[in-house]
């Protein structure tokens, strides 16, 4: 698996990758989420993830900060969605509160 970069302030931004999901799935949510009210731990799809890898609440203000403020980059996302699944999985390892 690719190596964890940290994003920095040269970050580039990249657009979503069709059907990914990772960033709905990987990291862990503390706040509540329209049908998961006490969020969604890591590694569980959110339940507003639809079929199509898509976010059922894009845009919509029940939305929580953290999935708005998660923006796709290159160092995230790569070249498929294994490796942003590791990425955040590893980052989501790494932030993690003792």
């Amino acid at each position: 698996m690719p190596a964890v970069l940290p994003i920095s302030s040269n970050t580039r931004a990249a657009a979503c990758r069709p059907r990914c999901g990772a960033c709905c799935i990987a990291p862990s949510i503390t706040s509540p989420i329209p049908g998961m009210p006490d969020g969604k731990p890591a590694g569980v799809p959110c339940v507003q993830l639809d079929a199509d890898m898509r976010c059922r609440i894009f845009g919509h203000p029940s939305r929580p900060a953290f999935c708005a403020g998660l923006q796709p980059s290159h160092e995230m996302c790569g070249e498929n969605t294994a490796h942003a699944m590791h990425w955040l999985t590893q980052l989501e390892h790494t932030t993690r509160p003792a």
